[in-house]
């Protein structure tokens, strides 16, 4: 019996606009969609900066008004045939969806489509052309300078991503690819790119490492080398970023950006989808967060970050396909959180849920040693007040290092603001929405005594959490490409 835990989403007060970031999607295949401001307040809750659209609904928009909250919108695939054909079409979307609503809301991207090159082939032809005329029609508002074009793509069109000194782009879509960079650098947008480690790993058929798909770290002799360049990679996603950066300047662009649209992981699958986990998806996107926002970069481009969107802010019930399909989200429909990302590190702006109270508690079947020595350091150098552990004292009872520890991890945890790392102790500590409290001994936020919360940067106890860490349909059957690229990796890692 799993319990579902109180979600902590740590985010980046952006300093300036070409700061690197993390966002996350808005999906709304849900059988019981939130309001638009109930969205918002979810958002803002969060401390959410960056959003991104599959639409350009107005009742969503309206909502993010007036919040500072930075909006990629959507042109749905459905409609680039019609906006690539016409520039008149473009224009009237412009000013119906865009200028309508900027500037009180901060729309700063739009997405033309999603993956139309690999799943409305048809439109093809005219994505180009919908990418310039939309951008006519901002340059006739005078929001060509304020608002970027772009269109998202399957990092499946490119081709032998590993080693990523070796990538190509499907030399099929060069008619396409080739203005369309054309494009993106004459306006300065960035190439954006759906990257998702979980396909890659699952269609490898156990050739790719689950701590390699996970960011989880490798020794060096278990990171896969690019020996071209001899560049070390220890995760899929940094692989497939500068796979597309080789697959660029293999056709002469060497200045564009690459931002991911789309990444995550589910929490949940069928029988055969084994990986599909809560820790699994904690671990992820944990370890993503905190990559994106250390600006770690990639080991082609180091410590310059690409701004990510997770995927996805909800679970969506009504999605198509496995099970995962339908769990990618960080929060189900009433808001509340699957899982509490494991941020320990980031130094960065803490955005508690308010929603539910969370406490901090010795793990069950923990060393008793280490508790004995994470209980001494709480009480000692983590300066926390014991005195009612003493004999006779409220929390003395029952008298044993579990509960003591507990006692002890738990206000620590709340003095320091609830901070990330604050509830680890060399990991036997656990977060926890059950309120340890018991007779007269009641824990800070149980409803009985305050405690006072301190802003600013926990002592360490040199803790590492244990983490574990969104989209499309997954395909059951390997393609030729993924055959290759199975080759591929059981070279790097057999």
């Amino acid at each position: 019996m799993a319990l579902l835990l109180l979600f902590v989403l740590l985010i980046s007060l952006v300093a300036a606009d070409d700061d690197a970031f993390i966002g996350v999607n808005i999906g709304t295949d849900l059988s019981d969609m939130p309001h638009p401001t109930q969205v918002v307040a979810l958002l803002k809750a969060q401390q959410i900066r960056h959003v991104r659209l599959f639409n350009a609904e107005p009742a969503m928009l309206i909502a993010l008004a007036n919040t500072g909250i930075r909006v990629t919108v959507a042109i749905p695939n459905e409609q680039v045939l019609g906006v690539g054909q016409s520039n008149s079409t473009a224009a009237n979307w412009v000013s119906r969806n865009i200028v309508a609503h900027y500037p009180a809301t901060n729309i700063t991207t739009i997405a033309v489509g999603s993956e139309v090159l690999t799943t409305l082939p048809n439109a093809a032809p005219v994505l180009v052309n919908a990418l310039k005329f939309i951008h006519s029609a901002l340059l006739a508002s005078n929001l060509d300078r304020q608002i970027k074009v772009s269109t998202p793509l399957s990092s499946s069109i490119i081709l032998d991503s590993f080693p990523p000194s070796q990538a190509f782009f499907n030399r099929s879509w060069n008619p396409v690819m080739v203005p369309m960079l054309n494009f993106l650098q004459s306006t300065g947008s960035f190439l954006m790119l759906n990257i998702y480690p979980y396909y890659d790993y699952m269609q490898s058929n156990g050739v790719i490492p689950l701590d390699y798909a996970l960011f989880k770290p490798l020794p060096p002799n278990k990171e896969a080398v690019d020996a071209n360049t001899v560049l070390h990679y220890s995760n899929v996603f940094d692989a497939m970023v500068d796979a597309a950066y080789f697959a660029m300047a293999y056709l002469n662009f060497t200045s564009i950006p690459v931002m991911v649209t789309e990444s995550g992981w589910p929490s949940k699958g069928g029988s055969n989808e084994p990986d599909a986990t809560v820790d699994n998806a904690n671990t992820y996107n944990s370890n993503l967060i905190r990559h994106i926002l250390n600006k770690t970069g990639t080991p082609k481009h180091p410590g310059i970050a690409v701004s990510t969107y997770i995927y996805e802010l909800y679970n969506e019930d009504m999605k198509s396909g496995p099970i995962s399909e339908k769990n990618w989200g960080l929060f189900d429909a009433n808001g509340t959180p699957i899982y509490i990302l494991h941020l320990t590190g980031s130094g960065l702006v803490l955005a508690n849920d308010t929603m539910n109270q969370t406490y901090c508690t010795a793990k069950d079947g923990a060393d008793e040693k280490m508790l004995q020595a994470a209980l001494d350091w709480a009480c000692g150098p983590g300066k926390v007040d014991c005195s009612p552990l003493l004999q006779g004292k409220d929390c003395y009872e029952p008298d044993d290092v579990a509960a003591h520890a507990t006692y002890a991890f738990d206000t620590y945890y709340h003095k320091m603001g609830k901070a990330p790392g604050t509830c680890d102790f060399n990991g036997v500590a656990a977060i926890t929405t059950t309120d340890p409290s018991h007779g007269s001994c009641r824990f800070l936020g149980s409803g009985g005594r305050n405690g006072s919360f301190v802003n600013g940067t926990a002592p360490s106890m040199n803790s590492t959490s244990t983490s574990s860490a969104a989209c499309y349909a997954f395909t059951s059957s390997i393609s030729s490409i993924m055959i290759i690229k199975v080759l591929i990796w059981s070279a790097v890692f057999l």
